[in-house]
C-alpha cells in the first residue's frame, strides 16, 4: 500500500470518526449546542477528547518514517494538505508531525497558520499574489505565482479595508469571511494616521512569545483560561511605515521607511536569528465569557517607544530595530520612466510598485551583497492583482501588512 493510500484511508476514517461522534452529540446534547468558529488548516480543538483509533498504537519509527516521507513528497498546495490531515488523525499523530515540519526559514513550504507568523527563508523568497476586490474592500493574500484558471489557489490571509474618522484600518484574518476582532480567526492589523503617510502593524500575539517567562504577564495573556476565543488576545505594535511628504511634487517613485521594532537587526547580520513564534494564542472553550465592559476592547503593547530592551529576551541592553527602505529606482532615457529589476513579478507600471531593502549602519559591516538583497518586493500584474514575494526575516503577516500600506491613496507623498 502507498503512502498516499495510507494517508487517503486515514483522511476518511478520520471523516467518519467526525461523522460519528458529531452525530452522538447531537443526540444526547442537542440544547447545548454553540457556534464553532473554524481556522483553515488548524488540528483538532486541543480541548475536545481525541479518539485514539488503529492508527494511533503504530511503532513510533514506522510513525515517523510515513509522516517524513509524506511531508518531502507533498511540497506545494492543495497536495500539502494531506500534511495537515496526518496532524488530525490523533494526538501521536499530531505530535509527531509538528516535530518534522519544519518551519519556512528552513525549508521554505507554509504548512500550518503558525507559518504565517514565522520569517521566510533565506535562500529563495516565497512567492504570493494579492487579489483585490473594490467593491467589498478587501485584499486575499494567496500562495502561489500567478491565479490559477480553475480557482484552487491556496487563501493565506484577507484584509478588509476600514474607514474611520482619523484614519484607514486595515483588519486581517485567516479566512475571508469574518474580520471582527473578537474572532479566534483575528490576526493582526494595519492603522494609518490621516493623512495616510504614517501606518502601525498591530500583530495579535507577542513575537518573542518565546522569550516570556511562563509566570510572566505576556503569558498569562495568551494561556489564561479566563479569555474568551471570541476576544483578541492583545495588539502588539511590531511596525511602523512611514511615506516621505513630497512637498516639491517632484517627479518620482514613493519614498518609504519600515522600522520593525519586533526584529533586532542583529537577524540579518551572520549568525543572527529573527524571532519564530511556536504557536498562535491558545484557543479555549466559549463557556469562558469575558466581562462585558471589556468585549471588544484589546490591550495594546507598544514595542516601538522603548525599542526591544524591554523584552523578557535572552540578551541584554538596547536593541537596535530593523529598518527597511525602498530600493532606489533607476531613469530610463528610452522609457523615460523610473525603473526597477522585479525579475518578471512585476509586468504593470504602477506608483504602488516597490522593493524593500535592509538600510544599514556603516557600523555593521555588512556586505554589500546583503545590502543589496531584495527582502520584499510588491508589483502590479494586472486589474486587481498584485505579486508579493518576501524572504527573511519578514513573515507572510508582516509582509502582508507592509503591502497593504500601498494601498492607500496617498496625494501628498505623490
Amino acid at each position: 500500500m502507498s503512502f498516499k493510500s495510507i494517508v487517503r484511508e486515514l483522511k476518511e476514517m478520520r471523516d467518519g470518526i467526525g461523522s460519528l461522534s458529531r452525530r452522538s452529540a447531537e443526540s444526547k446534547h442537542w440544547h447545548s449546542r454553540v457556534k464553532s468558529h473554524v481556522v483553515p488548516d488548524v488540528t483538532l480543538n486541543p480541548l475536545e477528547p481525541v479518539q485514539q483509533g488503529q492508527w494511533a498504537h503504530l511503532p513510533p519509527e514506522l510513525l515517523l518514517d510515513i509522516i517524513r516521507r509524506v511531508e518531502e513528497s507533498e511540497t506545494s498546495w492543495p497536495a500539502r494538505t494531506v500534511v495537515v490531515s496526518c496532524a488530525s488523525v490523533c494526538k501521536s499523530w499530531r505530535a509527531v508531525t509538528k516535530e518534522i515540519v519544519n518551519t519556512p526559514e528552513q525549508c521554505g513550504r507554509l504548512t500550518f497558520p503558525i507559518s504565517l507568523k514565522q520569517p521566510g527563508p533565506r535562500d529563495s523568497p516565497i512567492q504570493c499574489f494579492i487579489r483585490r476586490n473594490r467593491e467589498t474592500s478587501t485584499y486575499l493574500l494567496y500562495f502561489g505565482l500567478v491565479p490559477s484558471e480553475n480557482g484552487t489557489d491556496k487563501l493565506l490571509l484577507a484584509a478588509k479595508k476600514i474607514r474611520r474618522a482619523t484614519g484607514i484600518d486595515f483588519v486581517i484574518s485567516l479566512v475571508a469571511n469574518d474580520f471582527s476582532r473578537s474572532s479566534n480567526t483575528y490576526v493582526g492589523k494595519l492603522r494609518s494616521n490621516f493623512l495616510g503617510t504614517k501606518f502601525t502593524v498591530y500583530d495579535s500575539q507577542s513575537p518573542h512569545e518565546a522569550g516570556v517567562q511562563p509566570n510572566g504577564r505576556s503569558s498569562k495573556r495568551f494561556h489564561s483560561k479566563q479569555v474568551s476565543p471570541r476576544v483578541s488576545a492583545g495588539n502588539y505594535t511590531v511596525g511602523t511605515i512611514a511615506y516621505e511628504l513630497n512637498v516639491l511634487r517632484t517627479r518620482g517613485p514613493r519614498r518609504m521607511n519600515c522600522t520593525m521594532n519586533s526584529i533586532p537587526v542583529s537577524a540579518i547580520l551572520e549568525g543572527g536569528t529573527a524571532p519564530t513564534p511556536t504557536s498562535l494564542p491558545q484557543i479555549v472553550d466559549e463557556q469562558f465569557l469575558l466581562s462585558p465592559s471589556l468585549k471588544g476592547k484589546a490591550p495594546i503593547i507598544d514595542l516601538s517607544s522603548t525599542s526591544l530592551s524591554e523584552l523578557p529576551v535572552q540578551s541584554q541592553g538596547p536593541v537596535e530595530p530593523l529598518v527597511l527602505k525602498n530600493k532606489a529606482p533607476r531613469w530610463h532615457e528610452q522609457l523615460q520612466c523610473w525603473c526597477l529589476n522585479f525579475k518578471g513579478r512585476v509586468t504593470v507600471a504602477s506608483v504602488k510598485n516597490f522593493q524593500l531593502v535592509a538600510a544599514v549602519d556603516p557600523s555593521h559591516n555588512l556586505s554589500t551583497a546583503e545590502q543589496e538583497k531584495v527582502i520584499l518586493q510588491f508589483g502590479k500584474i494586472g486589474k486587481d492583482i498584485f505579486t508579493m514575494d518576501y524572504r527573511y526575516p519578514l513573515s507572510a503577516f508582516q509582509a502582508f501588512a507592509i503591502c497593504l500600506s500601498s494601498f492607500d491613496t496617498k496625494p501628498a507623498c505623490e
